[in-house]
């Protein structure tokens, strides 16, 4: 078995090379054609641009391998049939699920090799093109840095805090102009920490210059300065730079609902649903239909291959291209109902889970079904 799996794993994949290269090339000229007259008023060499594309590899492999292993698992199967290979190795006494093996495991790879690069490269890989785009350009005197963001709001519904930052550094955590309220130190509840900047350091929030106030007795009189020190350290704030960061590109993602709507890495959804435990309806909807859909979204591997197995080995002698036509009528198909659901989820008119998976669930199980169907 093992020289059959062999076979059949080399059969697949290098037509599933094929279809990468090509789909990078095309990618690559097309891009290029559109961007090469902002690339040279931007100064960019050609070893700029080719790190530019570099870079941005990962994300567009996770938008075309799920496609390019559908197009070479239709072009592989409906091969094999046409030469009726798979008849010939079904009269051996192999069955057909024993056939799949070599199939399914490729699926599963690419299934977590997908999930890997979801979470780990593509977040990163816009950041670091855009900072290749301007590499050559000179910065802004008056412009925030690359890593810094200018008057900051963060909120923790968690601890009842708001936090108000002039500079924030998401990198190193560094605050300028902060300011926090309301908060309590010693038992006893202030009305405002400030401090002329603020630091994480060994897991704590430590402020400098800082200058406490409480609530004053009278009503609407200003706050009482009751506290003023150089430094000052607050283990009481158990807000994280990584859950500000959160926040920041949760906040973000907000303003671009019609874009990609699972763009957003699963540990940042955490960290801000830990620091928002009771969002809103329509946010709670949000947030849960983008963890789902991160989550759900690398399994199309899995999916387009179970889909193209009884499309790809049923018997007959076919013209291969059929399995291309295949293809594009199965991406067409899962990707409308895969945007509709995610619509749908986020709107609040379907369960999050539901939304995300029903994809998935209804083409794996109607791919498994028509493999069981066939003889």
């Amino acid at each position: 078995m093992r020289l059959l799996d062999r076979y059949l794993l080399r059969e697949l994949l290098i037509p599933l090379g094929y279809c990468l290269c090509g789909f990078l090339v095309f990618w690559v000229s097309s891009d290029l054609f559109v961007k090469l007259g902002e690339f040279q008023k931007k100064g960019l060499v050609a070893r700029d641009i080719a790190e530019y594309y570099l870079v941005s590899l990962p994300e567009f492999l996770v938008l075309v391998l799920p496609i390019a292993l559908l197009l070479a698992m239709l072009y592989t199967l409906t091969n094999h049939a046409r030469h009726q290979e798979i008849t010939a190795i079904r009269a051996a006494g192999v069955s057909l699920w024993r056939l799949t093996v070599p199939y399914l495991g490729v699926g599963l790879l690419a299934s977590l090799a997908l999930f890997a690069a979801n979470e780990l490269w593509v977040p990163q890989s816009d950041e670091r093109a855009e900072a290749i785009s301007k590499r050559h350009q000179a910065p802004d005197p008056h412009a925030p840095g690359r890593d810094e963001y200018r008057n900051l709001y963060f909120e923790n519904t968690r601890d009842g805090r708001r936090w108000r930052i002039g500079v924030y550094n998401k990198v190193t955590g560094d605050m300028t102009d902060v300011g926090v309220y309301p908060t309590e130190r010693d038992g006893s509840k202030l009305w405002e920490l400030r401090g002329e900047q603020a630091r994480w350091t060994n897991g704590v929030w430590t402020f400098y210059n800082a200058l406490a106030f409480k609530e004053a007795a009278e009503t609407n009189a200003p706050p009482v300065p009751i506290l003023r020190t150089n430094v000052l350290a607050v283990p009481e704030f158990k807000e994280t730079p990584e859950e500000i960061n959160s926040e920041i590109k949760i906040s973000d993602s907000m303003t671009l609902r019609a874009a990609k709507k699972a763009d957003v890495p699963i540990e940042d959804l955490l960290n801000y649903l830990r620091i928002h435990p009771y969002p809103s309806r329509d946010r709670w909807y949000w947030l849960h239909t983008k963890l789902q859909g991160r989550l759900a979204a690398p399994w199309t591997c899995l999916v387009v291959v179970l889909i193209a197995i009884p499309f790809g080995a049923a018997g007959g002698r076919r013209n291969v291209f059929v399995g291309v036509a295949s293809s594009i009528v199965i991406c067409f198909i899962y990707f409308v109902l895969q945007q509709l659901g995610l619509a749908l989820g986020t709107s609040g008119r379907v369960s999050p889970w539901l939304a995300a998976w029903f994809p998935n669930l209804s083409f794996g199980l109607a791919g498994l079904w028509m493999t069981a169907r066939i003889r």
